[in-house]
């Protein structure tokens, strides 16, 4: 069985949020509103989504939307942009063998940040970020439509 690779957008603040929802949100790299991350679906990161599904939405990602996330807004320590030289230096290949190296680990690889940031939608939101998708939200899960989502956020 494949395992699959989501992408984890933060769309809610910190005002009023419970410490351990807070404590939960940082263990999964999610420092700031608007803040992206990769994570697998093993068991407990499913658990950590559900602990924090009412301040996030997240999907699966599919190679090509990895590949414009990391050439926009991935980054190495120091803040750094990334882009084809640097990649040769680290000896990472190109930007669709990274992606394509990321989605089957299910994360990150190490020397580039794992948290992704991003801009407020442009075009805003379609529903209100205080409910969940089933209720005319925009919180929870959205399967592939987050590619969408993450276009207009990059």
């Amino acid at each position: 069985m494949k395992m699959k690779t989501y992408l984890v957008i933060r769309l809610r603040g910190e005002m009023g949020v419970a410490p351990e929802i807070l404590d939960t949100l940082s263990r999964m790299n999610l420092p700031s509103k608007f803040s992206a991350t990769l994570i697998s679906d093993t068991p407990s990161n499913i658990g950590m989504l559900n602990k924090v599904a009412d301040y996030v939405t997240w999907g699966e990602i599919d190679q090509p939307t990895l590949v414009e996330l990391l050439k926009k807004r991935g980054r190495l320590p120091g803040d750094r942009r990334l882009n084809e030289d640097t990649l040769k230096d680290l000896s990472l290949g190109t930007f669709e063998e990274l992606a394509e190296m990321m989605l089957k680990e299910g994360s990150v690889v190490p020397p580039i940040k794992k948290t992704f940031r991003l801009t407020p939608p442009s075009g805003g939101f379609k529903g209100h970020i205080t409910r969940h998708l089933k209720s005319g939200g925009e919180l929870g899960y959205r399967g592939a439509a987050i590619t969408e989502l993450l276009r207009k956020m990059i």
